[in-house]
């Protein structure tokens, strides 16, 4: 398996493409799909490209394959951004051409169920980027989040190290896409607590693997975009997330658990865990619940860390997840976290 190597990165002004490897989505919400596309196209200057599948619900895995496909494939595209996410896009993971992505490598951005796409592409020694669908951080109601708009513009248009910095104030609290009355406000807050660190003594420098926990479990019962000598990950930085299912504290436990039993974990000496999604349509927690559930999922974590991972350095409401704002996280490429000056700093 080749090391990851950052693709080169647009400019202002280039073609990205915008593909729904997950779900169509966009066909069922244009608001905040068109609203992206123009920030995109106004705010950060390339011109979106969309495909076929783009806005069509019920594309079948082999058109959203030749959707990246064509993507990656045509020489006037630059980048590929995921318009959201979905649940099945581990039924395209095996219609992609690896050859292709790996000869005509960009940087693609897309998280949640594009952690199958951003390990495919680790897999492949790619560098990609966790963070930045259209619909929900360039779509955002009422303005970008500008933590949100200064990470993805330095990920997608400049290379070197960028400073992760602790939101004053962040939100997990959803509204209606199908509602106008959504985009005549940005959405709310609440303070944010800085971020909280185990085994806090020392730095720890490495390629980032991870994503979304539950894709994750999905890859490792699949056996697909995971790496047949897991020494491949060997003093990587290991980054979690968990989705709007908000999956309990039993259930993380109880993955982390299936992971460590195949040695995953001590594998990473450091370890970043996103703010957890405490909030969802079918899920309308209460603060008080809503802290609960956090709680009990960093617990589950914690528990997992002493039992196959001890002495990993754990930084934990790291926003880079299901929350707003997010930070971009480029999966394989280098990320440092240093303990002592409490500070996380990514390669872009």
């Amino acid at each position: 398996m080749p090391t990851p190597a950052y693709p080169p990165e647009p400019s202002p002004g280039d073609r990205i493409a915008v593909v729904s490897p997950s779900s169509g989505l966009p066909g069922l919400f244009p608001r905040p799909y068109e609203l992206g596309l123009a920030r995109l196209r106004e705010e950060f200057g390339p011109e979106p490209v969309e495909y076929p599948a783009t806005r069509r619900m019920g594309a079948t895995p082999q058109e959203r394959a030749d959707d990246l496909h064509a993507a990656f494939a045509d020489p006037e595209v630059k980048a590929v951004v995921a318009s959201t996410g979905g649940d099945d896009q581990i039924t395209v993971l095996p219609l992609r051409d690896r050859e292709l992505l790996r000869a005509r490598a960009k940087p693609f951005f897309g998280w949640s169920d594009n952690t199958h796409l951003l390990a495919f592409l680790y897999d492949c020694g790619v560098v990609a980027y966790h963070g930045g669908s259209v619909m929900c951080e360039f779509g955002r109601p009422g303005a970008m989040h500008p933590l949100t708009a200064e990470s993805l513009r330095a990920a997608l248009f400049t290379s070197g190290p960028y400073e992760l910095r602790p939101a004053e104030s962040w939100n997990d609290v959803d509204r209606d896409w199908a509602d106008p009355a959504t985009f005549e406000s940005e959405p709310g807050s609440r303070p944010g607590r800085g971020w909280s660190w185990i085994n806090a003594d020392r730095v720890v420098e490495g390629r980032s693997w991870g994503g979304n926990l539950e894709i994750l479990s999905w890859l490792l019962m699949a056996d697909r975009a995971i790496a047949r000598d897991e020494s491949a990950y060997d003093r990587g930085v290991l980054v979690l997330e968990t989705s709007e299912e908000m999956p309990g504290a039993v259930e993380v436990f109880r993955i982390l658990r299936c992971m460590g039993e195949r040695a995953l974990p001590r594998r990473f000496p450091a370890l970043l865990t996103a703010r957890a999604k405490s909030w969802s349509f079918e899920r309308p927690n209460s603060p008080r619940e809503a802290a609960r559930h956090a709680t009990d999922q960093r617990a589950a974590v914690e528990r997992a860390l002493r039992a196959y991972a001890p002495d990993t350095l754990a930084v934990f409401d790291v926003d880079f997840g299901h929350t707003d704002p997010q930070l971009v996280i480029p999966y394989g490429g280098t990320v440092r976290v240093d303990g002592p000056a409490r500070r996380i700093t990514v390669t872009y």
